[in-house]
C-alpha cells in the first residue's frame, strides 16, 4: 500500500487514510489467516508413515514374544 500526502494534510490524517486503505485491501487479514497454516502431509507420505508404524509394531510384538523387551 502506498499513500501520498495531500497538500495541507497533517500526519495523523495521512496515517488514518493509510490504515483505512490497508483495512480495505484485506492484506493484513489474509496474512493473519495464513500465518499458522499447516499444509499437511501428502497422501504418499501418510501411507509411508502408516506402513512404518505397522512394521515397527510388528517388530515390537515379535521382540516381546521372544522376551527381549
Amino acid at each position: 500500500m502506498q499513500v501520498t500526502k495531500k497538500p495541507k494534510e497533517n500526519s495523523a490524517s495521512l496515517i488514518r487514510r493509510f490504515t483505512q486503505r490497508v483495512r480495505e485491501s484485506r492484506i493484513l487479514l489474509n496474512a493473519k489467516k495464513s500465518r499458522f497454516y499447516d499444509q499437511g502431509l501428502s497422501r504418499n507420505r501418510r501411507r509411508k508413515n502408516a506402513l512404518e508404524r505397522v512394521k515397527n509394531r510388528a517388530i515390537k510384538v515379535r521382540l516381546k514374544k521372544m522376551g527381549k523387551i
